[in-house]
């Protein structure tokens, strides 16, 4: 068995407002959308998420999610800067012992978003060695 892909299918309240967010904010795109069926589903170069009102059956007044979304850049530095200050800052941007510069947002809903590049990628960056 292989898998192929992962598609994060995150609940909302307000589908107009996180089809807003992602597709402003982050620069995704909103390749189906259905008010109908309460869905809609967003890309960005090989990232996908698909983005639902909970049905009726189900109970819902926040998200739950307990862990974070992580996605990998090849402009950590510029989309920080890009987002520092017109989202919810979750972590800042810092440099981590494992080699990765990170930071985290919350999203519209309160899902935490997490972006990482390794330094060593980074045009200009020195790695330094963590004692």
């Amino acid at each position: 068995m292989k898998l192929t892909s992962i598609k994060p299918m995150l609940w909302t309240i307000d589908l107009q407002e996180t089809i807003y967010f992602y597709t402003e904010l982050l620069g995704f795109s909103c390749n189906e959308h259905n008010e109908d069926w309460s869905y809609a589903s967003l890309h960005k170069d090989q990232v996908e998420i698909i983005i639902v009102k909970p049905n009726e059956q189900t109970p819902f007044d926040n998200p739950t999610f307990t862990g974070s979304l992580y996605l990998n850049t090849d402009d950590i530095n510029g989309l920080w800067e890009s987002l520092k200050d017109i989202t919810a800052i979750c972590q800042p941007i810092d440099d981590f012992e494992w080699g990765m510069r990170e930071f985290a947002i919350y999203d519209n809903n309160g899902y935490i978003l997490q972006f990482g590049q390794k330094i060593a990628e980074i045009p200009n960056a020195v790695e330094e060695s963590v004692e």
